[in-house]
């Protein structure tokens, strides 16, 4: 009897080529975020139909985002990338975020009485 395994062709499994492909470059630009804010810090959040948000915070406390199409692109582009994965934002690792001014004026403009975000 022949040895067989089942391979999952789901489009967005990390067995697809495409997949793979798809969370190599995000584990590249995920790379190239940390090497450019002294390491990095991520956390990987499911938005529906669109796929999973990679946040980034790096040591200096500059953040950012990348979109995956899939939650498990996203998990595997973090793993590849090979940095620290948190569960939640929240704690110790959502503090290391630093805001400035911009930030501030998008966020909290309007509630604060500040010009609105037309």
């Amino acid at each position: 009897m022949a040895d067989t395994e089942q391979i999952d062709e789901t489009p967005g499994t990390v067995q697809d080529p495409g997949a793979d492909r798809a969370a190599a470059k995000l584990a590249q630009r995920i790379t190239a975020f940390s090497k450019a804010h002294g390491g990095a810090e991520a956390q990987v959040a499911y938005i529906g139909q669109r796929g999973a948000r990679i946040v980034l915070v790096g040591e200096d406390g500059g953040w950012g985002d990348l979109v995956a199409t899939s939650y498990e692109i996203a998990e595997s582009a973090v793993k590849k990338a090979g940095i620290t994965v948190h569960e939640t934002f929240d704690g110790e690792f959502a503090a290391k975020v630093k805001t400035g001014p911009y930030e501030w004026k998008r966020m909290a403009g309007i509630q604060l009485g500040g010009p609105s975000n037309d």
